[in-house]
C-alpha cells in the first residue's frame, strides 16, 4: 500500500459543489472520532495560527455544533454545522454557515451542504466530501474567502493529529 496522500479538490460550478477526496493513513474509527468529536476537532479544524474552539457540540441527527476560528489576536469567527443524517463511521450530512457566538445564522454569508463519506480503503481511510451551495455566487465567494488553502492546511492538521495517535497504538 502507498504511503503516499489522495488529495483532490475539484470546483464544479455547473452543479454549485465543491468535491474533495482525501485519504488519511489510519482505520476508519480513527478519522471519524476526528471529524465527530469536539475536543478532536477543535485540534486540526482551523488553519493555523488561528484554533478552533467549540462552544457546544450535540452530534447526532437534529443536533449541531456550535464553535469559533480564533485568531492570535483572538479575532472569532463563528460557525454552526446542523447534522442532517448520520451513518456511524459511514457518513454524515450537514448544513454548515457562519453565525453569531449564540449561533445565529448570519444570513449574509454563503451556507451549504456538507455531505462527507467515508471508506476504508486498504491500510488508509478515503474520505469524500461534496459541498453543495444554493447558488454559483455563494460558492465563488467562499473560493474568495480562501475556502481552499484553509481546508487544506486544517486537512494537513489532521494528518499531525492522526500521525501522533497512530504513534500511540
Amino acid at each position: 500500500m502507498s504511503k503516499s496522500i489522495l488529495f483532490n479538490f475539484e470546483v464544479d460550478k455547473p452543479n454549485q459543489q465543491i468535491h474533495v477526496t482525501r485519504s488519511f493513513h489510519a482505520p476508519v474509527d480513527l478519522v471519524w472520532s476526528a471529524w465527530t468529536k469536539a475536543e478532536i476537532l477543535d485540534q486540526w479544524w482551523a488553519p493555523k495560527p488561528w484554533i478552533a474552539k467549540t462552544k457546544s457540540m450535540d452530534f447526532k441527527e437534529g443536533g449541531h455544533w456550535l464553535y469559533a476560528m480564533v485568531s492570535p489576536e483572538n479575532e472569532e469567527h463563528w460557525g454552526r454545522v446542523d447534522y442532517l443524517s448520520i451513518e456511524h463511521q459511514k457518513s454524515f450530512s450537514a448544513f454548515d454557515g457562519f453565525c453569531d457566538s449564540a449561533g445565529k445564522i448570519d444570513t449574509t454569508l454563503p451556507r451549504n451542504k456538507w455531505e462527507n463519506n467515508f471508506e476504508q480503503y486498504g491500510e488508509q481511510t478515503l474520505v469524500n466530501i461534496r459541498l453543495t451551495f444554493d447558488s454559483l455566487e455563494d460558492l465563488e465567494k467562499i473560493i474568495e474567502m480562501g475556502f481552499k488553502e484553509g481546508f487544506t492546511a486544517g486537512l494537513q492538521n489532521l494528518d499531525q493529529y492522526i500521525a501522533s495517535q497512530i504513534s500511540l497504538r
